[in-house]
Order: C-alpha cells, then structure tokens, then sequence
C-alpha cells in the first residue's frame, strides 16, 4: 500500500511539473517577450513571399557571417550567423491568439509587410488589426492580429547553430539588422 502511494505522488508530480510554463519568460524590466518557440519552424524552406524585394545595398552581405543579439529564441542571442537572404521592408511585432487555441502571443518578432494579409505597401500602425499570412508557428497562419510596433529595416534570413546547442537552423526568419553585429 505503502509503495502505491508513492508510486501515486511521484506520478502527480511529474504530471504537475509539465505544467509549470506560461509559454512567455518575463524580462528584468517587466515587460512581456514571446521566448517559448516550442511550435515555431526554426528552419524553413527558404522560400519568401513573391512580392519581396531583396535588398540592393544590405549592412551584412549575402554568405557574410554575423552575430546575433537577438532574444526571440533560446539559443540566438551571442550565436554566428550566415546570411543567407537580405530584404528591404517593414518588421512588425504582433499580438495574436494562434488558430489552433491556446494562449495569446504577445509581442513575436517578426512578421513582415509581405506576410500581412492585404497590407500592400503602406506600413501598418500600431494598433491595427490584421490577418497573419505567416506561418513561423503553429497556430500563425490565419490568426488575428494587432500590430504592437513596426520597424522599416533590412530584415535577413540566416543560417545559425543555437548557443544551447542541438541542430543547426537554416532558413530562419526573420532577424533585424539592428540584431546583428560584426564579428
């Protein structure tokens, strides 16, 4: 009876502890930051939007290596990147309630101009809701959105190994030009 028990208690804790993440780290300066990516493609194929325009002139050439100071994802901030695409439009943070359920996305970056559903060339304000065309995450495509902030930039596409490890990204979008660095 005695080991029942135990067997009992060991199991609600296991079961307990699975459910302990919020899905959102808090920052030291109180504010809230997207950081579980557990359903996010870190890789893709590659392919972007056809209305998408590489940059002619990028800070960090196409096969030139960066470091990124980026926090949207456990293993990017410090990690070597490889440049891989380079394109000239508006980066958005944005809200959103996946299509699949679950909580509400605060902040993610990045979505860009060319994957909000009917948002032509004139940049979206904060405040407006949209409809998501990407899919970096489960849940994205579809999804209703508020613009939180927008950020006209070159935004690349890289290739990386994560700081944490474990297999390396390829394809990622997107990361800022203010997110990277000279080596």
């Amino acid at each position: 009876m005695k080991k029942t028990w135990l067997a009992i208690g060991a199991a609600a804790i296991i079961a307990l502890s699975g459910c302990s993440s919020s899905g959102h780290d808090e920052k030291s300066d109180g504010q809230s930051h997207e950081m579980n990516h557990e359903g996010m493609n870190h890789s893709s194929s590659g392919e972007v939007p056809k209305n998408l325009q590489a940059s002619q002139n990028p800070t960090f050439k196409i096969g030139s290596e960066a470091i990124m100071k980026a926090d949207h994802m456990k293993g990017m901030d410090g990690a070597k990147a490889t440049i891989v695409g380079a394109y000239d439009t508006t980066a958005y943070t944005v809200s959103y309630t996946p299509t699949t359920g679950g909580e509400k996305v605060e902040n993610h970056k990045w979505v860009i101009q060319e994957e909000v559903k009917g948002a032509g060339k004139k940049e979206l304000k904060p405040g407006k809701e949209v409809t998501l065309e990407a899919d970096h995450m489960k849940g994205m495509k579809g999804a209703e959105a508020t613009v939180d902030s927008a950020e006209k930039t070159t935004v690349y596409m890289v290739d990386y190994n994560p700081t944490t490890g474990g297999k390396k990204v390829r394809n990622h979008k997107w990361v800022t030009e203010s997110e990277l660095s000279k080596p």
